[in-house]
């Protein structure tokens, strides 16, 4: 099932890459439903062909993967990734990949706004939360973890982290200092993939996270890490406060905090409460 999506009762091929969490999908199986082309690879040819001579960027970020075919052999399949097949997408000329390209416009145009007026996105994302089925109590929780975390990555930025593969580091550190477990061990645990670990976090974890960003951040303030090793210091420090309180916290209830339960699991726990 995880080798398929299926899109209006059609196959579309996709091979999930563990090392950097991303989807890849096959091309010519999403050219076929959206240009209801006859012959999908030839489009799909002749799509790449005009999109090299326009200078595109499109098709050298494609990749080739082997997969499985109709007859049952592996072939080399032209993928790409989300972001890169949404760009091929908007170069399709038909009724079918309209709806995918006037989402993308309106996506746009709400980022475009919401950097003009940021309460807008914190709308959004309200209302996003409170349609999937949140409570409002998890929905305020998780709202003001966001703040946190913004909070944490501009401290970051005042002490010369840069690049994204660092922040991932220092947010390593202080996930394990807190819960035992990097953030892709955590994932894999709640058995998630490309979804977000705090969107399935319970209320406690969530605020053990949050004490745990929240004291890097006063930490670093303190003693202002002069180096991306101080910075990995001071990420330990901050996350192991929150280890302390979530271990002490286990001892008393003889419960563990991190849990299995995910957006699923959240919801049913939601639902027997309620009764």
């Amino acid at each position: 099932m995880t080798k398929i999506a299926v899109f209006k009762g059609q196959k579309i091929r996709r091979h999930w890459d563990e090392n950097n969490e991303k989807w890849w999908f096959s091309v010519v199986d999403v050219v076929a439903i959206l240009s209801a082309s006859i012959d999908a690879r030839n489009y799909w040819k002749v799509l790449k062909n005009r999109l090299k001579k326009e200078g595109s960027e499109v098709v050298t970020k494609c990749n080739q993967l082997k997969m499985q075919a109709s007859d049952g052999k592996y072939y080399l399949t032209d993928v790409a990734d989300t972001e890169t097949m949404f760009r091929i997408i908007q170069s399709i000329p038909s009724p079918n990949a309209e709806p995918f390209k006037l989402w993308l416009a309106r996506v746009g145009y709400e980022r475009i706004e919401e950097s003009e007026d940021p309460e807008k996105a914190i709308q959004r994302a309200m209302h996003f939360y409170l349609k999937r089925g949140y409570s409002k109590d998890w929905v305020n929780q998780r709202l003001k973890s966001i703040e946190i975390r913004k909070e944490l990555t501009d401290e970051w930025e005042n002490r010369g982290v840069i690049e994204s593969s660092e922040f991932a580091i220092l947010t390593d550190e202080i996930t394990f200092a807190w819960a035992g477990m990097k953030t892709r061990e955590y994932k894999k645990y709640k058995r998630l993939r490309k979804e977000n670990l705090r969107d399935n976090m319970t209320n406690l974890e969530l605020v053990l996270n949050m004490l745990a960003e929240v004291s890097t951040t006063e930490i670093s303030k303190k003693v202002e890490p002069k180096s991306f090793v101080e910075n990995k210091k001071v990420a330990r420090e901050g996350g192991s406060i929150a280890g302390a309180a979530r271990r002490k916290l286990e001892k008393r209830t003889g419960k563990k905090v991190v849990t299995k339960l995910n957006t699923r699991g959240l919801k049913l726990v939601k639902s027997a409460n309620h009764k």
